[in-house]
């Protein structure tokens, strides 16, 4: 009867901690981090009336006979499950969401303790701490590398406060951008300013320089570019081609006959050699019928004869008569037809018996043709070939010069060509001041090349003649006129970006683009132009200011390399001089930089890695739990990151109270690391885990506890009712 009684105060007693474990977990229903309890029952043990006995012959076996002594807990579970995230508005609160604790030290990290409650805050001295004032644990930027290392011991974390971050000088400009490939671009510039300054001796016209260079305003000499992948005015490609270009002449061709016969049955038998070496044979007889022709009428018959095919050797004949009514013929070609021949090749037949004409030439028009491989020399009264624009530009003045007025020896060394800065050729005849009369009116014909110098066919270049043929025109000597062409352009491009000194102080540095070669075998050629303002420089030759290379793209449009690959950098201003910059513009044979595509020129990305010094304005936390502060500058890096513990037996964990753990010898070793790496979770900033604790549960888990110990509380009733009952039989 005993037994019943204690039986009954085991299950009370059991139940009374079931009550206060209940009781806990609803007081710290809004306690930050907070994880539930419960008590798990076992039962006592059993006194055994008798034991089981095994099945002998007919018999059956039997069970043992126990009577249980009653109830005890046994354990206390800790129930680590999520709770929910609520976000806040402090941006230095964080919440796990996945396995994981805060590391907290009470003793400057000697000791560590763990936390879920992630309701931080800066104290006065810049540690982060919570809300015991202990100092969460993590790792700090290294002030020599600029970055967190995760994998060094971790240590309080703190940040000073008034932090300030100093400048830090430009090491790297990355820039990812496209050169249009096209035959149509939208990005484009005139070709350099080309001067005129070939110097030659006037006496015998001999040129005492190769060819000009081209050079810009601020006279550095630079190459002016393949003329084979320039563009017209309206970004249209002039793909120029071996062989292809224009004829061009200063003046006219002329040549005089002498008398023409006069009488009956005087002929002309006269052969003009075309631009495709293919000869035109012309024949004409004065009337045999009377009366007799006269001089005048014979050389009217002949000259209408000649200008009969006009069309084809571009020759016109004019008659002229002297005082005594003689007549001669004059041939006249100006160059200007582009269907017929150029020049005057003339060879008079054994047939002629009177035309007056001579066999003779005179040849002022010439094929200027392009030439990829052209070095730029150039004789004066031959055809030219020509690369660029400097090479061309050459080979016009010196043409132009090539012309002795009084047969005296002297040349017109006044007329200049010169490419101005809107890319277009400029000839103007000023007769500046020449020491004898020398000078001559320019007679400009621009026409197409449709043959070479062995009469084998050439496909016109259009956009190039038509750009050149603007130049057609009439400039007398000392007149002010000047003729231009159309503009000759180059496809470009330019990006920019502030870089920084070691005084944080802010430059400019600009880079330019410009297409000037292309090989269908191996890719496209462009120029570069690095510059900064003055007075910084980073170059050594003047201006200095101002560093010149170059960048090449393999056929598929990937980047082949690039020069140069940095620049050093001084601003003069007293920051430290010779600041290496390296240009990164990608990968060889890779897209992952500069690109040429047949796609609109465009920058994609550009940046750098320098910064002026700053004030730290603002933090916040990532969910790698960096804090990443703000600078008054506005730059933003990592100063700290919490770290993250993770044990084998989160239950094995003690509490202390203030939502600290500690750790037990079943919990196992903290296993320490970042968050979102190896099965911690990861943090969120600005948001606290709530308490587990469910108030649904808890409550319906009074009522089971009230009732548990309601009933135990009536075995110990009833069984003194027996035992009442056992006392009165002896009454």
């Amino acid at each position: 009867m005993l037994k019943s009684l204690y039986s009954g105060v085991s299950g009370l007693q059991s139940h009374q901690v079931a009550m206060d474990v209940e009781s806990n977990n609803i007081a710290n229903v809004n306690t930050v981090g907070f994880k539930y309890s419960r008590a798990n029952f076992s039962d006592l043990l059993a006194q055994t009336k008798s034991i089981a006995t095994a099945p002998q012959g007919a018999l059956g076996g039997k069970n043992p006979v126990q009577v249980g002594l009653g109830s005890t807990v046994s354990s206390m579970t800790r129930i680590f499950s999520q709770g929910s995230v609520q976000n806040s508005d402090k941006n230095t609160d964080v919440a796990i969401q996945g396995d994981g604790f805060f590391i907290i030290s009470p003793d400057g990290g000697n000791t560590y303790k763990y936390t879920r409650a992630g309701d931080f805050k800066f104290d006065a001295g810049g540690n982060f701490v919570d809300n015991n004032g202990f100092i969460a644990q993590g790792w700090l930027r290294d002030t020599t590398t600029g970055k967190v290392d995760s994998t060094a011991p971790i240590t309080n974390i703190n940040i000073a406060p008034g932090l300030t971050t100093p400048a830090q000088a430009t090491k790297e400009v990355v820039l990812k951008a496209n050169l249009n490939s096209g035959p149509l671009v939208d990005s484009f510039s005139p070709a350099y300013k080309v001067a005129s300054s070939i110097p030659t001796n006037p006496a015998t016209n001999v040129n005492l320089s190769s060819k000009t260079d081209a050079t810009d305003e601020n006279d550095r000499t630079v190459a002016s570019g393949d003329i084979g992948v320039m563009f017209g005015e309206t970004g249209e490609a002039l793909a120029m081609q071996n062989g292809q270009g224009v004829w061009a002449s200063f003046r006219e061709s002329t040549l005089d006959g002498g008398t023409v016969g006069a009488g009956n049955g005087v002929s002309m038998d006269i052969t003009f050699t075309l631009d495709d070496g293919s000869p035109l044979n012309i024949t004409a007889t004065s009337p045999t019928t009377t009366p007799a022709q006269t001089s005048i009428q014979n050389a009217q018959t002949f000259a209408t004869k000649i200008n009969q095919q006009s069309a084809v050797t571009g020759v016109k004949a004019t008659v002229n008569v002297d005082a005594n009514n003689n007549a001669s013929i004059s041939l006249t070609n100006d160059n200007g037809n582009a269907a017929a021949s150029h020049n005057i090749n003339l060879t008079v037949n054994a047939g002629d018996t009177g035309s007056g004409l001579t066999t003779g030439s005179d040849k002022t028009a010439y094929r200027y043709q392009y030439d990829s491989a052209a070095t730029g020399d150039t004789i004066a009264g031959e055809d030219k070939t020509f690369k660029t624009m400097a090479d061309l530009r050459y080979a016009l003045e010196t043409e132009a010069r090539n012309y002795n007025a009084n047969n005296d020896g002297q040349f017109d060394n006044s007329i200049s060509v010169e490419v101005d800065e809107q890319g277009k050729f400029l000839i103007q005849n000023p007769n500046a001041a020449l020491a004898t009369n020398d000078e001559y009116t320019v007679n400009l014909k621009i026409t197409a090349l449709t043959t070479d110098s062995g009469g084998a066919p050439i496909q016109e270049n259009t956009r190039f003649t038509r750009g050149l043929e603007a130049l057609n025109s009439v400039l007398p000597a000392g007149s002010t006129g000047k003729a231009y062409s159309q503009s000759f352009n180059a496809a470009t491009h330019s990006s920019s970006i502030d870089i920084f000194d070691s005084l944080g102080s802010k430059h400019t540095l600009r880079m330019e683009f410009r297409k000037t070669a292309l090989d269908v075998t191996t890719g496209s050629t462009w120029d570069m132009k690095v510059s900064v303002p003055s007075p910084a420089t980073i170059d050594t030759i003047a201006p200095e200011n101002e560093k010149l290379g170059s960048i090449r793209f393999n056929n598929d449009g990937s980047l082949a390399t690039y020069n140069p690959p940095n620049v050093s950098f001084s601003a003069n201003n007293g920051s430290a001089p010779d600041q290496q910059v390296n240009l990164s513009f990608g990968t060889a044979n890779a897209f992952d930089g500069m690109t040429s595509f047949d796609a609109k020129s465009s920058t994609s990305g550009i940046s750098q890695d320098g910064f002026t010094g700053g004030d730290l304005v603002g933090i916040r936390i990532d969910q790698s739990g960096t804090l990443v502060g703000s600078f008054s500058n506005g730059r933003s890096f990592g100063l700290a990151q919490i770290a993250m513990a993770k044990f084998t037996n989160n239950e094995g964990l003690s509490t202390e109270g203030g939502n600290v753990y500690v750790q037990t010898a079943n919990s196992g070793d903290p296993i320490i690391g970042t968050a979102a790496t190896s099965g911690r979770g990861f943090i969120q900033s600005s948001a606290l885990e709530a308490s587990n604790v469910d108030l649904s549960r808890a409550l319906t888990q009074l009522i089971i506890i009230q009732r548990g110990y309601q009933a135990n509380g009536k075995t110990i009733t009833t069984s003194d009712q027996l035992l009442q009952t056992l006392i009165g039989l002896k009454q």
